[in-house]
């Protein structure tokens, strides 16, 4: 049976820790910590952690590549392995959904999300799953740049949220593995 490959998107360095855009880190280090696996580096820019759920392998990948190039690194990953894009799943923040939301979806497109655009650009398909974390917030002030919120912290008021979102993602991502992303829709879109 070949691997599921579960990729949290994410920019590296300490500087990033913590902020909204980097849900995807924060959901794989969640999962890594729930099956007490630790990331190593792999053999391209991106650091991986192995671990087994009933019989399928799981490899859970953080790019090391920023998130604009993504693609790189998880193209690299699904070569590497020879992994199905129907055994791939991407974590990803979603400016667009309000703070604590979660969407599931087979495939699709960008939606505006570099991250995602640089791994359709890479696999030449987006024919692959997708977790979208929802990171928006209500009553953000107009005329705040794009990136400059995704790349903030979350405010004292939504770290419960954002905390159990991050704990619903990963019971998510368990759910994908036992049994496929229809079941992770239907137990989990909100």
């Amino acid at each position: 049976m070949e691997p599921i490959v579960v990729v949290g998107l994410g920019n590296p360095g300490t500087e990033y820790a913590g902020t909204r855009h980097n849900i995807g880190f924060t959901v794989v280090d969640r999962l890594s910590g729930r099956w007490k696996r630790k990331f190593t580096p792999g053999k391209g820019e991106y650091h991986l952690a192995h671990a087994e759920l009933l019989e399928h392998e799981i490899i859970l990948v953080k790019p090391l590549t920023y998130m604009n190039n993504s693609g790189m690194a998880v193209a690299d990953v699904i070569d590497r392995y020879s992994v199905p894009l129907s055994s791939l799943l991407v974590v990803v923040d979603d400016f667009a959904l309000p703070l604590g939301t979660l969407r599931l979806r087979p495939a699709g497109s960008d939606g505006g999300h570099n991250g995602l655009a640089s791994i359709i650009y890479q696999l030449q398909s987006d024919e692959f799953a997708r977790l979208r974390c929802g990171i928006g917030r209500t009553g953000m002030p107009p005329g705040e740049p794009m990136a400059e919120f995704v790349l903030s912290r979350y405010d004292p008021d939504e770290l419960e949220t954002a905390g159990k979102m991050v704990e619903r993602a990963a019971d998510a991502v368990t759910e994908f593995v036992k049994g496929g992303i229809a079941d992770a829709m239907n137990r989990f879109n909100s």
